[in-house]
Parts: C-alpha cells; sequence; structure tokens
C-alpha cells in the first residue's frame, strides 16, 4: 500500500491476517516473513505488543514494495492528542512506513472520545495513518466514536470465535460499514476440540482450525490468527474451505461459551 493510493475501506483488508500478540526479536521477524513467503499480505501488530521493529523488518525482508496491509493499535495510555500523535509518528518510524490502519487498542485510560479522534483524524490527514478502527468497542462506544470523528473506522477488533460468536456485535458492525475483525479465532484452542467443530471438520476433510476460520469467513469476519509458525500454512488454506449453510448454522449454535480476554477494565462489565 502506498500513500498517494485512496484511503482503504473494509472490502481492502484481506479475510486473512497475521495476529503477532507475544511474537518477539527475531522470531518476530522470521514469521512475519514466512507469512508473507506463504502469501499472506495482512499483519497486524500494536504498541502495547513491543514488536513494531521487528514486523517492519520482516515486511521488508519479503516486500520491499510494501504489498501488504499493516495495522497497529494506539495503547490505551497513548490516547490523549498529544501522545495519540507523537506515538503513532513513533510507530510508522518503528515499522518502517505508514500502517494502513490505526486501531483504538481499548476505550480506556486516556482515551476519550473527542480527543483521540480528532488525534486520529489528524494523523490520517497527515498520511502518518492511511485509515483509523476500533478495537474492543461495545456498539455504544462504536457509535459514540463514529459520531466524533471524521473518518470513520474501517475496522472494529474483537475476539470472536464459536465460543464467543459476537452475533450482536457483528451484526452491528456490517450495518454500520465496518468490517468485524476476530482475533483468538480458534479460542488459543479451546475451539478445536469442541465436538461440532470437529464433526464439520471430518465432513469437509479439514483441520478444526480451518473448519472455525472458514466459519468466521463464511460470516463476514476477517481473522488473524497468531501462530509462532507451525499453523501458517494451515490457517493459510483454510481460505480453501467451504461450510454449507447448515454447517454454519451448526456451528454458530454451539451454546458453550468461553471469553479468552476479559480484564477488569473490560468495557462489556
Amino acid at each position: 500500500m502506498t500513500a498517494d493510493e485512496p484511503a482503504p475501506t473494509p472490502d481492502d483488508v484481506p479475510a486473512l491476517g497475521l495476529g503477532t500478540w507475544k511474537l518477539t526479536g527475531d522470531t518476530c521477524t522470521e514469521v512475519v516473513a514466512d507469512a508473507l513467503e506463504t502469501d499472506y499480505r495482512h499483519v497486524d501488530t500494536a504498541q502495547l505488543y513491543d514488536n513494531e521493529l521487528e514486523v517492519g523488518r520482516g515486511i521488508r525482508r519479503v516486500d520491499p514494495d510494501e504489498n501488504v496491509f499493516l495495522a497497529t493499535k494506539v495503547a490505551p495510555e497513548n490516547c490523549s492528542y498529544e501522545d495519540c500523535v507523537s506515538s503513532v509518528r513513533a510507530s510508522k518510524d518503528r515499522l518502517g512506513r505508514a500502517p494502513d490502519l490505526v486501531y483504538v487498542h481499548w476505550p480506556r485510560a486516556a482515551y476519550d472520545p473527542e480527543d483521540t479522534t480528532r488525534a486520529l483524524d489528524d494523523l490520517v490527514d497527515e498520511g502518518t495513518a492511511r485509515t483509523v478502527g476500533v478495537s474492543n468497542f461495545t456498539v455504544e462506544l462504536l457509535d459514540e466514536f463514529v459520531a466524533h470523528a471524521d473518518h470513520r473506522p474501517v475496522a472494529h477488533q474483537f475476539e470472536c470465535h464459536p465460543l464467543l460468536p459476537q452475533e450482536d456485535l457483528v451484526e452491528a458492525c456490517h450495518e454500520r460499514d465496518v468490517l468485524p475483525v476476530a482475533y483468538s479465532p480458534i479460542a488459543r484452542g479451546k475451539a478445536l476440540d469442541h465436538p461440532v467443530v470437529q464433526e464439520v471438520a471430518d465432513e469437509v476433510d479439514a483441520t478444526p482450525g480451518q473448519v472455525c476460520l472458514a466459519w468466521l469467513r463464511a460470516r463476514n469476519v476477517a481473522a488473524i490468527p497468531k501462530t509462532t509458525g507451525g499453523h501458517l500454512a494451515e490457517n493459510f488454506e483454510s481460505q480453501s474451505v467451504t461450510l454449507t449453510d447448515d454447517q454454519v448454522a451448526r456451528i454458530s449454535a454451539i451454546e458453550d461459551r468461553h471469553r479468552c480476554v476479559n480484564p477488569p477494565s473490560a468495557p462489556w462489565d
């Protein structure tokens, strides 16, 4: 992506990306490079992950032309106007390019809907970021963000998998022309053992992980599974797995619930 291209829309965000949470150092660089060599074209990082420098190195190693959709996130403590502007400029320097998408990582700490959106608007206008998004917001907080922002959010990233389908939040995103992006799309492994997921995997000759990713894609939810490298090809090949409407409905009907990320300050509590 180059700065002189039109700002990304939800349709421009690749449906499958690489999550880089907990990837650090040379391992992070290697995994990012391996992902791009596997033909991933969406990489997700964050200021809180402390790996933007390594992510940028991995991208440049394989794709110096920057044909990669790159997303990062503003840490909650950096969400005041001045800190947001300065920290995202620093993120751009570490990444070696302007990110295509800058999310607000959490609506807490220094986040303020008026000041933070004003900072993000200015960052887009100056070319430091190409577009903006939110993460871990409720529907009400998403609407509040939209009401203050000149640049509408392109994506909303939140935990979503067969054990936390988030029907209302997914529907709200679609109604607002915002792409839902799922982190922890296999519930950190817990969804893989569910009998319904395993049954569908047997029916379509795929792995349970591929079924989870195919189920999200069938619901028009992008996914950014994190891997240390062992599942790069498996996750990428999930794009060739197609589920029937009945299979999608059976997975969506799972009643078991598990939330992987639920800090005390989460806005849904």
